[in-house]
């Protein structure tokens, strides 16, 4: 059995980064997991603040994109580090999100998008899946922490 995200306001969109439950990293404080992503491919530049004070996870998003600005070169070696950074941050910060993660059981998470086969599953379903990996791994994390 699978469970599926996407869209925020689907089930299970809690799971979307681009969900409106937010965390603190190093005495800041981010609205989604998509502005910290998006903010650390450019750590510790003026443009990380920027897009971290951006007010929607869409223009994160967009800004994080925008290949004028220089990405930092380590970023395909950390950007999964990152990822499972913001993920773990946003589920142990906000505990009814943790509740909906944990009642998946051992399901398998996948993020069910058309066009992203790195972190989505993609049109063909051939993705890698790595949100849903990272969600699955958080997952185990947590279910450790709450029986030790």
């Amino acid at each position: 059995m699978k469970v599926f995200f996407y869209k925020v306001n689907d089930e299970y969109g809690c799971f979307s980064n681009f969900s409106s439950y937010g965390f603190e990293i190093d005495k800041q404080f981010w609205l989604t997991s998509e502005h910290y992503f998006q903010a650390q491919k450019f750590a510790g530049t003026n443009y990380e603040e920027q897009i971290r004070r951006a007010v929607s996870p869409m223009e994160a998003a967009i800004m994080g994109r925008d290949r004028n600005k220089p990405l930092r070169t380590d970023w395909e070696e950390v950007k999964d580090d990152v990822m499972r950074l913001a993920v773990l941050s946003k589920f142990t910060t906000n505990n009814d999100i943790q509740e909906i993660l944990l009642s998946t059981g051992n399901k398998i998470i996948v993020e069910k998008t058309s066009n992203d086969y790195y972190w989505g599953c993609g049109k063909d379903g051939s993705g890698k899946n790595m949100l849903g990996k990272i969600l699955m791994e958080v997952r185990d994390q947590l279910r450790n922490n709450i029986s030790n």
